[in-house]
C-alpha cells in the first residue's frame, strides 16, 4: 500500500481507469473486472464525471452510474478508494466555485455515496483564479463531502500558485498529480513538473500509462488489427523511430521476469520517483492479470535505465 501524498488515504499500488465503463465495456462486463479487480486486492478505482460523454447516446456519468451501481450491489463503498474529476462534464465544464459545487453534488448522486475520496480537478481552468477553485474544493472537504484533493493537466507555475495559496490560507491542498505520463510520454512531466511535485511532497497517479495500449506489446510493426477502440493512437507510436526499440528493451526486461510486456512498462512507472499508482484500464477480466502483477515486480536500477534509453 502506498500513501497519497500527505493525506490519509493509502492505496493499492495499481490503479484501475474507470474510462472503459459504459464506453468499450458495458455493465455486466465492468461489473466482472471490478470483480476481478478487487478480489486480487486492489481498492483504488479511477474515474471522471465526463466519462464517457464522447460516446453517441451518452451524457457523462456514465462510469460514475456504474461504479455506483457497483459499489452498492456488492456492498464494497468502504473497501474502495473512488477516485472521480470535476471540470471535463458537458454541464460542469470549467474550475469556478459555483461549477464545483454543481458537479461535485452529481457526480455523490450517480456515485450513490455521501463522499468521494480523491476529487481531482481535471483540467486547469485558466480563466478561473486559482484561489476560487481551491476554495471551493476546500469547502467541499469541510463539508465531509470529499476527503483529499488532487489535480490533473496543471502547469508547474499554476500547480505551485494553487498550493501555495492553500497553505498560505490553511485550506485543502492538491496531495496528488494526475500526469499524461508513461515510457513512450515523458516530455510533459519529467522536468519541472516531476519536480515540483516532488519538492512539495505530492504523489502522482499517471494517466495513459500504457500509452493507449502500445505499451502492452499487442501492437507490433506489420501485425494484425486487434480491433480495438484505441488502436490509431497506439499504431502512431509505432511509426516513430523509438517505438520498436522500446518494444525490443520491453521484450527483454520481460523474458528476464518470466513477465508481460505491460507488467514490465507499469513496473518502470513504479519505480520513477513521485509515482505512488499507475492508472490503467481493462475491458475483461483477463486483461487485469498482467496489470495486477506490475504491483509485485521490481526492477533492477541497470533495467530501469535500459528502458529509459530506449525511450530517449
Amino acid at each position: 500500500m502506498a500513501r497519497i501524498g500527505n493525506s490519509e488515504l493509502t492505496v493499492h499500488p495499481l490503479s484501475l481507469g474507470g474510462n472503459v465503463f459504459g464506453w468499450t465495456a458495458d455493465e455486466a462486463q465492468s461489473f466482472a473486472v471490478l470483480d476481478a479487480y478487487a478480489a486480487a486486492g486492489g481498492d483504488f478505482v479511477d474515474t471522471a464525471d465526463v466519462y464517457s460523454a464522447w460516446l453517441d447516446g451518452n451524457s457523462g456519468g456514465e462510469s460514475e452510474t456504474i461504479i455506483g451501481r457497483w459499489l452498492a450491489r456488492r456492498g464494497r463503498r468502504d473497501d474502495i478508494v473512488v477516485a472521480t474529476k470535476v471540470g471535463g462534464h458537458p454541464d460542469f465544464t470549467g474550475l469556478k466555485a459555483d461549477t464545483i459545487k454543481g458537479a461535485a453534488e452529481a457526480s455523490l448522486r450517480r456515485l450513490g455515496t455521501d463522499h468521494i475520496d480523491l476529487y481531482y480537478a481535471h483540467f486547469d481552468d485558466p480563466d478561473t483564479p486559482v484561489e476560487e477553485t481551491v476554495t471551493a474544493l476546500d469547502a467541499l472537504v469541510k463539508e465531509g463531502k470529499v476527503r483529499a484533493l488532487g489535480a490533473s493537466n496543471f502547469s508547474p507555475e499554476r500547480l505551485a500558485a494553487s498550493l501555495d495559496f492553500a497553505e498560505r490560507e490553511g485550506l485543502a491542498r492538491y496531495e496528488i498529480l494526475q500526469p499524461h505520463y508513461n515510457l513512450v510520454e515523458r516530455e510533459q512531466y519529467e522536468g519541472p513538473l516531476a519536480d515540483l511535485v516532488a519538492a512539495r511532497g505530492l504523489s502522482a497517479a499517471p494517466y495513459f500509462a500504457l500509452a493507449a495500449g502500445f505499451l502492452t506489446g499487442k501492437y507490433r510493426p506489420g501485425g494484425a488489427s486487434v480491433g480495438s477502440a484505441r488502436e490509431g493512437k497506439a499504431a502512431a507510436y509505432l511509426a516513430q523511430e523509438r517505438g520498436p526499440r522500446v518494444l525490443a528493451a520491453l521484450d527483454e526486461v520481460a523474458a528476464a521476469h518470466q513477465a508481460e510486456v505491460a507488467s514490465v512498462a507499469l513496473a518502470w512507472l513504479r519505480a520513477q520517483p513521485t509515482v505512488v499508482a499507475p492508472i490503467a484500464s481493462a475491458r475483461t477480466p483477463e486483461q487485469l492479470p498482467a496489470l495486477l502483477a506490475s504491483a509485485a515486480l521490481t526492477l533492477t536500477d541497470a533495467e530501469v535505465a535500459a528502458l529509459s534509453a530506449a525511450a530517449a
